[in-house]
């Protein structure tokens, strides 16, 4: 008991520095602003969006595609710190969560944080379409759920859906965001013969130019994006306990139930 007594404290005196470290750090910045945001112009939160890109590969694209009054780019390098289980101390000596918690200017901790300064009323997680950017889209949700309870609960998160494929013939080419979608592209691209046909499949969103990118991903016209709510970061919070968390047993369980129902293995 007197063990625990003592770790508690302990942990609450770590977090108190680390939240004085985050504050003096922003003191020091130009604006309190991370040196890897390209901000947007607009000042009211209202109108303003901001991307976490997975990459500067990617965050190069988003940055020379974007609309600069309204749009505002963070690259964000590798995966982020796993937060299910993290002391606020441990979150916060993360450089890329540390990086985030500026951009977004509203604090984080129940000692800090306010709703009213977030600087962006549309977070938008934009990820490759592959493993890996499904695994950091999962920590991001994950560490929005566990800190930022109140901006997922108002609406404010949301995920951008990229195309997979393009489809070009001569000169005409469509985008297609499933397999479903690219088969009845094709189809209808051969109903003048399937001679000349070619279909692209975008790993990463490095691999689409900046034109692309805002054609198919950013621009409010034309891009789709899916609004995350609590039940999506709890499942996403939830299986990500299960796979990477530290009890076996649920991971032996989730892979026997799963293991003859599997389509694609990335190996």
């Amino acid at each position: 008991l007197l063990a625990k007594v003592s770790e508690a404290a302990l942990a609450r005196e770590a977090a108190r520095k680390a939240r004085e470290m985050t504050r003096r750090k922003g003191v020091l910045e130009l604006a309190g602003l991370p040196g890897k945001l390209s901000d947007c112009q607009e000042k009211d939160p209202a109108l303003s969006e901001i991307y976490l890109v997975e990459g500067d590969s990617a965050g190069g694209s988003a940055k020379q595609g974007r609309n600069r009054k309204y749009q505002a780019i963070l690259p964000l390098k590798g995966k982020i710190l796993n937060v299910q289980k993290a002391r606020i101390d441990k979150v916060l000596s993360s450089a890329e969560i540390g990086t985030m918690v500026k951009a977004l200017g509203c604090g984080i901790g129940t000692e800090d944080f306010n709703m009213e300064k977030l600087r962006y009323h549309r977070i938008i997680i934009m990820t490759d379409a592959d493993v890996d950017g499904s695994h950091i889209r999962t920590l991001l949700l994950t560490f929005f759920y566990q800190q930022y309870f109140d901006i997922l609960e108002n609406g404010h998160i949301y995920i951008a859906m990229p195309p997979l494929y393009k489809i070009t013939k001569g000169k005409s080419f469509v985008y297609a965001f499933d397999e479903k979608e690219k088969e009845i592209a094709v189809k209808e691209f051969s109903k003048s013969g399937s001679k000349g046909i070619d279909v692209q499949r975008y790993k990463g969103l490095g691999e689409m130019n900046p034109d692309q990118l805002w054609d198919t991903t950013m621009d409010p016209e034309n891009r789709t994006m899916m609004r995350v709510d609590i039940k999506d970061a709890q499942d996403a919070t939830d299986m990500f306990e299960t796979l990477m968390g530290d009890d076996v047993e649920p991971r032996r369980e989730f892979i026997e139930q799963n293991a003859l129902s599997v389509a694609n293995l990335d190996i």
